[in-house]
């Protein structure tokens, strides 16, 4: 029987920031400061990390179906930036999400997705094409934020804010000067844990006592 007491268990699925790559300490990643923020809202919560490093949108499919039998009851979905990097049809990415988004849902589990950044910011990218990138990162992220609304996810918008704090301060990247750092991951959690907690209190308010 699950209680109020039982922990909420969360799912972290998507790519290499889902996964955590360029924080200097497992705390630092998004997960664990994800999980951090429930246990200090009052909710008992147990993680688990099925994101991969270098996964695009399509890879969505395999890591739902590692996680199936933990069963999730709050899913975490970071994808698109590597979508982007490897220039995959932007319709193909989004119809990726959306099935994963309705897989989940039809599976009892709230969903939070977080879009595709504003790879426009990234260091390396030259000035004269981050224009071209931005518009290319803010269509993917458009397509991404209809498709995942329409199965039934809640979007956990990185604001301007967010993208302006990258664009200003480097040490918000990772030495790879893609990923972001523990800093950067500070700054991402932030912004998209409001979302995360009111996906939370759903699932606890659905909960039998």
């Amino acid at each position: 029987m699950i209680t109020s007491e039982t922990p909420l268990r969360l799912a972290v699925f998507g790519d290499s920031i889902a996964f955590g790559q360029g924080a200097s300490d497992p705390s630092h990643t998004l997960g664990v400061r994800l999980t951090g923020a429930l246990r200090r809202a009052g909710t008992p919560t147990a993680l688990r990390v099925f994101a991969v490093p270098r996964a695009r949108s399509d890879a969505l499919a395999a890591q739902l179906q590692a996680a199936r039998t933990w069963r999730p009851q709050l899913a975490v979905i970071i994808v698109g930036a590597n979508d982007l990097t490897h220039f995959v049809p932007p319709d193909q990415a989004v119809a990726a999400l959306g099935t994963a988004v309705r897989r989940l849902r039809d599976d009892g589990c709230s969903v939070v997705v977080v879009p595709a950044p504003d790879l426009s910011v990234v260091p390396w990218v030259p000035p004269e094409w981050q224009v071209l990138v931005r518009s290319v990162s803010a269509s993917l992220r458009a397509g991404q934020v209809r498709t995942a609304t329409a199965a039934g996810a809640r979007i956990a918008e990185v604001d301007d804010a967010t993208t302006a704090a990258f664009a200003a301060d480097p040490n918000l990247f990772s030495a790879d000067r893609f990923h972001p750092s523990s800093a950067g991951y500070a700054v991402i959690a932030a912004a998209i844990e409001p979302a995360v907690r009111a996906a939370a209190a759903e699932v606890r308010a659905a909960r039998p006592e």
